[in-house]
């Protein structure tokens, strides 16, 4: 499956409240729907969300760029949403009721992605010569050139397939691969009993990644203040509320998480000459280079060149040599401007997604999940939530669907819009922000597992010398490739 797909039928999914572990449920009980689910409302969704349409940014775009978030944290909230939600059977699913669709990802940041369910029961995820350690593919090339590992037909040997969708998130999950062999080698070191090695190893792994959801991606995206005032509400006045395990929102899953998809850029550079200087955008189009190693950023393949150099998508801090000087890519800003090649998104699973049963427009996909699901509309939420409520004028550009978007606007396109209008497009706006934060805040804050739960005074054991630790200390842990390694020395001319 990829981004965005179900099949979507016209239901009125009922409005009860499902609080159980292994679900989704809704956090605005009581909210009517944004609008009816009827072929009127459908059409303009699909219209609104269409190639050439209001959402559409028509690449190349100017003045796009998010300077507060370098690329890199794109990937990285596609794979922690990875972590959170997995439902397989969405595409053939009876009913669009959120209360009965079940997810197959445990409702926590425990990186059950990487993990499966362990070296003894998902056996074909680690090294049979050390179980302790996650299986790497090795490439035989140059530095530390790896892959996630693979049958002979190039399928990804991990717990979510959704992980290979484009090489970048695919490079870093191989990162948190090597992070969890590197942890391994650093306790045997410390000359930890063999027998407690992976446990604490995925401890290790798990409370790290935690700390930088909280201390890193989430102040970037939803504001620091919004993360300390989470962090402080009492369980009483959260609007995230559950009765035994936390569950999923929808209004989360299906509009503020679904922001990301705002930030993608057309193309991205992955590495430098050294190593094939590989830059390509997501869809070849017409496809270019070889059916094994094709010039486009989709997953699947396994060739030498379809590697990360990590100092494209994150801030070297202290930058590293960089012999072509170039800069960090940034992400695109969030608005309700979506990259071109997402409005025309490739299909599903092969014999799994009928033909044509799918808009290509992956803004079409979520604004149709948000009907089916019966979503409230996104000023709804915000005069619940008591926080500033954008008006009709900055919503002027719905007014010619003439169904009452501007007044009752679909979830997920308020919360693009809100972020434009209150926060320049660095930020999520009051809604979203909101959501997102006390969604990731309450699932560690019920996980017995997590760091927030379980040790609330924690710190990193691998902090650097500042005493912090972020998403650049990890890959600088794990050993994977940082910055293009320099050219080799020109041989002096023959005599």
């Amino acid at each position: 499956m990829l981004h965005g797909e179900t099949h979507l039928r016209g239901i009125n999914p009922p409005q009860s409240q499902f609080h159980s572990r292994g679900r989704f449920g809704r956090l605005f009980q009581g909210l009517p729907a944004f609008a009816p689910d009827n072929p009127v409302i459908r059409d303009k969704l699909l219209e609104l969300g269409a190639v050439g349409g209001p959402m559409d940014g028509s690449d190349p775009a100017t003045n796009v760029d998010n300077e507060t978030i370098p690329a890199g944290f794109t990937f990285f909230g596609q794979f922690v949403d990875h972590d959170l939600t997995f439902d397989p059977t969405s595409i053939l699913e009876r009913q669009n009721d959120p209360e009965a669709i079940e997810n197959f990802r445990t409702p926590a940041l425990e990186l059950d992605n990487v993990y499966g369910s362990g070296p003894r029961a998902s056996r074909h995820l680690y090294d049979v010569n050390d179980p302790a350690k996650l299986l790497v593919e090795k490439l035989d090339g140059p530095g530390s050139q790896d892959d996630m590992p693979r049958n002979s037909q190039q399928t990804a040997l991990i717990s979510d397939p959704r992980n290979d969708e484009n090489v970048i998130v695919s490079q870093l999950h191989v990162a948190f691969l090597k992070f969890h062999n590197a942890i391994v080698d650093h306790l045997r070191q410390e000359e930890i009993e063999e027998s407690q090695i992976f446990e604490q190893a995925q401890r290790m792994v798990r409370w790290h990644y935690q700390w930088i959801i909280v201390h890193e991606f989430l102040p970037k995206i939803v504001g620091e203040s919004v993360v300390k005032d989470v962090l402080r509400l009492h369980p009483n006045d959260r609007l995230f509320q559950w009765r035994h395990e936390p569950f999923i929102p929808v209004e989360f899953s299906v509009a503020a998480y679904r922001f990301g998809h705002s930030q993608v850029r057309p193309g991205y550079r992955l590495n430098g000459p050294q190593g094939g200087g590989f830059a390509a955008g997501f869809f070849g189009n017409p496809p270019t280079g070889t059916p094994e190693d094709p010039n486009d950023l989709r997953g699947g393949k396994r060739a030498r060149r379809r590697f990360v150099e990590w100092e494209n998508f994150f801030i070297m801090d202290p930058p590293l040599p960089n012999p072509n000087n170039a800069k960090p890519q940034l992400s695109k800003k969030i608005d309700t401007l979506l990259s071109s090649p997402l409005f025309t998104m490739p299909g599903g699973a092969p014999g799994v997604q009928p033909a044509g049963s799918l808009p290509a427009s992956l803004a079409a996909r979520n604004l149709l999940r948000g009907l089916a699901l019966g979503l409230p509309s996104g000023q709804a939420m915000a005069q619940r939530l008591r926080v500033k409520i954008l008006k009709d004028d900055h919503l002027e550009d719905l007014r010619k669907f003439k169904v009452g978007f501007e007044r009752s606007t679909p979830p997920w396109f308020y919360m693009l819009r809100e972020a434009d209008v209150f926060s320049k497009g660095e930020k999520l706006g009051p809604v979203g922000a909101r959501i997102v934060a006390e969604v990731f805040i309450g699932m560690l804050q019920g996980d017995r597992q997590s760091f927030l739960n379980a040790n609330p005074n924690w710190r990193p054991e691998l902090a650097n010398e500042k005493g912090e630790f972020n998403i650049l200390d990890l890959l600088k842990f794990a050993g994977v490739p940082l910055s293009q390694p320099p050219a080799p020395p020109t041989p002096p001319p023959a005599p």
